[in-house]
């Protein structure tokens, strides 16, 4: 299977209705070309999985602009004023989960783990319909794997098989992303040969990643 597309060919793989887990923090680390060309598309009535809301005029705060999401899940959204906008106006559906809680649920999804009990949010609204147990005298809140149609994450390096190598930053919640979606797609910064990364430095290995296309200088 040839893993390198072009971009008509990763759009052809999202569509209206889906679920997307977009990489980035802060929009570091986002595949700005992907999140352009799904803006130019115009594909609506998405649910999606990141961090934070971006930017207006960077990372996916760019389709949250143009209403594209009927539902955000995420840590924060305070540098979008749009993403506070809409949910003050209920225009978009924001839940708000802890960040540690968003990254463990994501990891739950993506290696088959039926959920897991953590301290955060106990006696907060976060805990407000979820079972939660006492532990060696202190409670925990049951928090459930969370999952997605489409992955669409950055890649500093990355070879024609699809072994990513991050850069910094960049990698946060890249890596657990590319596990867990049905599909993966990485945005390449550099294209390399099979071969040519060092296997230990190697932060995904091809197996996670379906589909890739190269940013263009």
């Amino acid at each position: 299977m040839n893993k390198v597309v072009s971009m008509e060919e990763v759009l052809s793989h999202i569509e209206d209705g889906m679920t997307l887990m977009v990489g980035g923090f802060m929009a570091n680390g986002s595949p700005e070309k992907i999140i352009d060309a799904l803006v130019e598309k115009g594909v609506k009535d998405l649910t999606l999985i990141c961090n934070d809301a971006g930017f207006i005029d960077r990372g996916v705060g760019k389709m949250v602009a143009t209403k594209q999401f009927s539902k955000i899940i995420a840590t924060h959204i305070g540098l979008n004023k749009e993403a506070g906008r809409q949910m003050n106006e209920k225009e978009t559906d924001i839940e708000l989960i802890p960040q540690g809680t968003l990254a463990e649920r994501i990891r739950a999804g993506a290696y088959g783990l039926g959920g897991f009990y953590t301290p955060t949010g106990v006696g907060t609204l976060v805990a407000e319909g979820k079972e939660s147990k006492i532990i060696d005298g202190q409670e925990y809140l049951l928090e459930m794997p969370i999952y997605a149609d489409v992955a669409l994450i950055y890649g500093h390096k990355v070879d024609e098989q699809g072994n990513i190598q991050y850069k910094g930053s960049q990698n946060n919640f890249n890596n657990l992303m590319a596990a867990n979606a049905k599909v993966t797609i990485v945005q390449a910064h550099e294209l390399v040969n099979k071969g040519d990364l060092d296997p230990n430095f190697v932060h995904t290995p091809h197996i996670f990643v379906d589909y890739i296309v190269k940013e263009e200088n």
